[in-house]
Parts: structure tokens; C-alpha cells; sequence
């Protein structure tokens, strides 16, 4: 008997925790696991599917894998039709008896939560006779959080599984190896009170923490082996300030410098001991996923939101003064009574937070979600293939969503970057809003024939530049100042980009800063073991005519938040050299 629990990510550095913990609880040597990722090709899949030759073949179900499992599970039912076939997850688990109508190579669908289900489901296989086939389907019948069809086609419809002890869930990340170069997802609660009605989160509402002393043990396993980075899939970690506040103590106190740990939190729900405990932690240490979602009332309240907007604005400014945590801010576009202003109010109080990125996201309209049972009052009509985005509501026209997808993709090649810092912020000024100033960029990208175009880094400091001499022709030479400082702050080109024109420092100015620093190292003292001639490969030194200043960059000191290089101006006074 061989079960294979089939994992299809976004990506490869994704991995699937649902299949591997399901394995764990399992603990039978007939279960095995294959992943692979939405970017191979399904002829690679298939044939490596084909080749483990599974006796029951089981595939974890998301909207970015759907489309393209579904498609395996007919082609591998052709090759193999003695195999049964087993869907589960998300994407499945609200519409069953749907999805067992549509697809008559699937077998069953397990829904909800899996673990219990998924070793009673082994139970039975194990246990099948080809004498007793009754016997079989009455075992099937006898699992809940099951939906199956028996062999003469019949379709039942078992009730869902009661949630389960997450402390009887076991590790699953014993063996790293699995797991190299991937982020690490772990979980220390399941369930969540609120109602949000876009979210299928809120349909089990039974919060469910795991025992701190196997979460502090299991966490001490990851930073002993120094895990680049864990992610917390908590759907809100700080729900009780009790089991935060020892998860990030603990993790303060036995950082060792290189893990970094994802959350996703309420900000509005932190008190004054949990952003004391957090803005003292080592910069990069933790970094926090904030689902602001729309600032218009009557939006929060329709969507059963509860949230204090003053409360998150007040949370998000104190964690950004203490300048180490990288803070991720979420909007949503498609909410019901948020037009195209109210969206624009919505983003720029939020874009006025500074969050170290700020995702313009769309609505998606999924299976199970109250949102779905309310597409016709809210006039939603999204897209019929997965991710179901919305395509226009009463609210918004489907020009008012094109429009916000290039403020989207302005936003993150000119804000999400951070590789224009400094520039958006010294634009900012020009314009009656942030909003506006995306807005226009990305019009002016339309304009110009250049949107759904690739681009390479340096051209986007160029299109940036011809958008200002166009737009605000005396602004040119002070932003292009910016630019060349923004692209410096990153990246130690040793070609100089064409937008930054000739440097405004002569050869002989800069060769007697290396040969001075060489003797004095007044600017960098760490590089006590290089000469000369390696300080200047390693470092950047550029004059700045506006606010007549040289700045050094150097990259061998990095912001562990943003990775821009350390800089500080070079003293100089009037008719000496540097």
C-alpha cells in the first residue's frame, strides 16, 4: 500500500505544512509525500506521479494550485484508473458534494481540518479487502470530515470533524534537510474569533493554542539550527496577550542573531508591555503582517471588522520610531461601500503609517466565506477561475479596478522596493496625494507604451526621471540627486547608471579621500584589514551639488531591516581637499 500526499506550492521556497503534518500524526510508512510548485510544468508533474505509482493519491487544495490539480487528477486517472484519487484543503473542503458532481475521478474529499480524518482514512485502506468491498464503504462511512463516492456512484455527505488538540499534532520539522532554503511555517494556534467576511478563518471559530513548553521547545530546535526564517501562520498571533508575550520573550532571549520570525497580529489589540517587549528586540528579530484592510467605517463594519483605527495608527508610528521591525500594512480593493475616493482615503492614511510595505490586494471571493453568500447584494462579480479576484461591485467600476492595478504595481516597484525611498518622499510634495502620485506614474507608464513591459532596475530610475521632466521640469536635477543617492543606498554599481549623468566629483578628489582613510580611517574604522584599493571597491563616494555634500556609502554595513549601505557625510571644508 502506498498513499502519496501531494503538495503543489506557489513557490519553491513555500513548502506545505498541511501534508506534513499530516504524515507526522499519521506515522505510517505507507504515507509518503511529493512536492512540487505551480511553475513546473504539468507534463514533469504527471510524469513523476506516474512513476511512484500510488495506490491512493491525495492532493492539498488551494486557489493557487486548483486549476492545475484539477487538470492532474483527470489526466493521472487515465493512466492509472485503479488509483483512487482524494482532494483536500481549502479550495474543496466548503462545496464537496460540488466538486465529487464535477470531477468523477475523485473519490472523496476530506474537509476541514485533517489530521484525525487522514489516519482513519489510512485505518480503512490498510484494513480494505477486494472480498469485502461493503466493508470498505461502510468504514468510509463511518469517518467524519469525509466526503466520498461509494462504488456505485453514490455520493455521501459524512458530517464535519470537531477541531483538535493542536498539542497532540506532532513536529514535523525533525528533519531539516526536507526543508532547505524553504521558509519554515509553524503554527501555535488554530481557530479565530473574528467574523471577517471575506475569510474562510473565521469559519472555525474555536481558538486552539498549542503547549507553550513544545512551542518554546520546538522554536529552540529552529534557532539551534539557525533557520533563516519561520513564519507564524496564526491567523492572529496576539489574540491573547498572555501566549504572545511569552512566544516573544522567549524568542528575544535566545535569539542568536540569525532567525528571523514572521507574525500576524492585531495592532490595535498591543498593549504597552507587548511594544515595550518588541521594540527592544534585535532589528530584524521579528517582523509583523498588519491587515488594515480599509479605513471607511461603514466598509469595516459591513465586513464584521473589529477594529480601532486610531489604535493601529497609534501602535504602527510607536513600532516605527523604535526602527526595528519590518511592519507589512494590507488593504483591501473590492470591499462593500468603498468606492474609488473612499479607496484613495483609505491609502493614503494608511500610506501616511510608513509601513515598510504597504500590499494593495483585491478582493477574492471564496467558497464558504459570508462574502460569497452576499455576491449578489454587493453586486460582486469576480473572476469564474481561481483566485475568484473581483472584477467590479456596486461600488467600483471594472475601470476603477484597472486603475487601482497600476497604483498596485506602482506601488511596488516604487514603494514595496525600497529601492526609492527617498525619492517617492521628496515627489510626494507635488502631488495632493500619495495616491495621486501612483496614479499619475502609472498613467504616465500607460501613456508612454511602456506598462506590462519588463524592466530592468536601472530603466526605472530613468522612466522616473523622464515622468519629472515631464511633469515638473524644475524638479529635474533635485530628484535626479535623489535617484542616484536611492540607487547608491543599495547597490555598489561600479558602472555608473545613465540617469546619474557624469559624477560631480573629480578623479583626484576621490583617490585622496582611499589614500587619506588609508592612513587615518576616520569613516571606516572596520576595515582595519583592507588597503586602499579594496575600501574603494567595497564603498561608494559621491558628491551632491544641491546640498553641496560628499556622502560615502558603505556596504559592508548594512540596515538588517532594508539592507541599504551605512552612510555618512564627509567633512570638508571650503579650498581643502577631502
Amino acid at each position: 500500500m502506498r498513499i502519496l500526499l501531494t503538495a503543489v506550492n506557489a513557490k519553491y521556497i513555500h513548502s506545505n505544512l498541511a501534508v506534513y503534518s499530516l504524515k507526522a500524526y499519521v506515522k505510517d510508512s505507507c504515507v509518503e509525500i511529493a512536492e512540487y510548485t505551480i511553475n513546473q510544468t504539468e507534463d514533469a508533474i504527471l510524469g513523476d506521479l506516474y512513476r511512484r505509482k500510488p495506490d491512493v493519491l491525495c492532493f492539498s487544495c488551494y486557489i493557487w494550485n486548483i486549476e492545475l490539480i484539477k487538470s492532474l487528477a483527470r489526466e493521472f486517472a487515465k493512466l492509472c484508473p485503479e488509483t483512487e484519487i482524494w482532494l483536500g484543503g481549502p479550495e474543496v473542503s466548503y462545496d464537496a458534494e460540488d466538486v465529487l458532481r464535477r470531477f468523477a475521478q475523485v473519490k472523496g474529499v476530506m474537509k476541514g481540518e485533517g489530521e484525525e480524518t487522514f489516519q482513519e482514512l489510512v485505518r480503512a485502506y490498510r484494513d480494505r479487502s477486494c472480498e469485502e468491498e461493503s466493508s470498505f464503504e461502510e468504514a468510509l462511512a463511518g469517518i467524519k470530515g469525509i466526503s466520498f463516492r461509494s462504488r456505485g456512484g453514490e455520493i455521501t455527505e459524512n458530517p464535519w470533524r470537531p477541531p483538535i488538540d493542536l498539542s497532540k499534532v506532532p513536529f514535523v520539522y525533525e528533519n531539516l534537510e526536507n526543508f532547505r532554503n524553504r521558509i519554515i511555517y509553524y503554527e501555535s494556534s488554530r481557530g479565530c474569533p473574528f467574523s471577517c467576511s471575506y475569510c474562510l478563518s473565521s469559519i472555525d471559530k474555536k481558538l486552539r493554542f498549542r503547549d507553550l513548553s513544545l512551542v518554546k521547545r520546538e522554536l529552540q530546535f529552529l534557532i539551534d539550527r539557525e533557520v533563516p526564517q519561520v513564519k507564524f501562520v496564526d491567523r492572529t498571533f496576539n489574540l491573547v496577550h498572555g501566549h504572545a508575550m511569552e512566544i516573544w520573550r522567549y524568542i528575544k532571549e535566545h535569539d542568536r542573531g540569525k532567525t528571523n520570525f514572521h507574525f500576524e497580529i492585531a495592532a490595535d489589540l498591543l498593549d504597552e508591555e507587548e511594544i515595550a517587549l518588541i521594540s527592544g528586540m534585535r532589528p530584524g528579530l521579528i517582523q509583523l503582517e498588519i491587515g488594515v484592510q480599509s479605513t471607511n467605517p461603514e466598509t469595516i463594519r459591513e465586513i464584521r471588522r473589529k477594529m480601532d483605527l486610531e489604535k493601529v495608527g497609534t501602535a504602527v508610528r510607536r513600532i516605527r520610531k523604535a526602527g526595528n521591525i519590518h511592519q507589512h500594512l494590507d488593504l483591501i480593493a473590492g470591499l462593500p461601500y468603498e468606492d474609488l475616493e473612499s479607496f484613495q482615503r483609505s491609502f493614503d492614511e494608511v500610506y501616511r503609517l510608513r509601513p515598510d510595505q504597504l500590499q494593495l490586494g483585491f478582493l477574492k471571493v471564496l467558497k464558504g466565506s459570508y462574502m460569497k453568500e452576499q455576491e449578489e447584494a454587493y453586486g460582486l462579480v469576480c473572476k469564474s477561475r481561481p483566485p475568484y479576484e473581483v472584477l467590479k461591485t456596486h461600488w467600483l467600476s471594472y475601470e476603477d479596478i484597472l486603475c487601482l492595478k497600476g497604483v498596485e504595481e506602482m506601488v511596488e516597484v516604487y514603494y514595496n522596493s525600497r529601492q526609492f525611498t527617498h525619492t517617492v518622499e521628496a515627489m510626494e510634495n507635488c502631488f495632493a496625494s500619495a495616491f495621486s502620485m501612483y496614479e499619475g506614474l502609472w498613467r504616465y507608464y500607460q501613456n508612454r507604451g511602456i506598462w506590462d513591459v519588463q524592466h530592468k532596475r536601472s530603466a526605472r530610475y530613468e522612466i522616473f526621471l523622464d515622468f519629472v521632466k515631464e511633469k515638473f521640469p524644475d524638479k529635474e536635477e533635485e530628484i535626479r540627486e535623489w535617484l542616484i543617492y536611492d540607487y547608491y543606498l543599495r547597490e555598489n554599481a561600479k558602472t555608473r547608471p545613465a540617469f546619474a549623468g557624469e559624477p560631480k566629483m573629480t578623479k583626484e578628489i576621490r583617490r585622496a579621500f582611499y589614500e587619506n582613510e588609508d592612513q587615518l580611517r576616520k569613516y571606516l574604522p572596520e576595515y582595519e584589514k583592507y588597503d586602499k584599493n579594496q575600501m574603494r571597491r567595497m564603498t561608494h563616494l559621491e558628491y551632491f551639488e544641491k546640498e553641496k555634500q560628499y556622502v560615502l556609502f558603505d556596504y559592508l554595513e548594512r540596515n538588517p531591516l532594508n539592507q541599504e549601505a551605512r552612510t555618512c557625510i564627509i567633512e570638508n571644508r571650503e579650498g581643502e581637499n577631502l
